[in-house]
């Protein structure tokens, strides 16, 4: 998955760390052409990525983790302008 952000041009990730998704975090810090941002909380995430798609007009892309991490971006998903 990371080769395709790569492809894609995706320069930015927004996550929080989680056991679901640290393979991708490794996997991440091992190609190091995509920049990890960690927000203090999984929701921030999603709305970090889509202000950075607003503003820059880039793709905004964050991740995930499973259980409660899961649910919590909903609410960024959810961002009207």
């Amino acid at each position: 998955m990371i080769l395709y952000y790569s492809a894609w041009a995706i320069e930015k990730i927004f996550s929080y760390t989680g056991d679901g998704i640290n393979g991708l975090l490794g996997t991440m810090n091992r190609n190091q052409s995509i920049r990890f941002i960690q927000p203090r909380h999984e929701e921030m995430a999603a709305f970090m990525a889509c202000g950075h798609a607003r503003f820059t007009g880039e793709v905004g892309v964050y991740m995930a983790t499973s259980g409660a991490g899961a649910i919590h971006p909903h609410n960024g998903c959810m961002m009207r302008g």
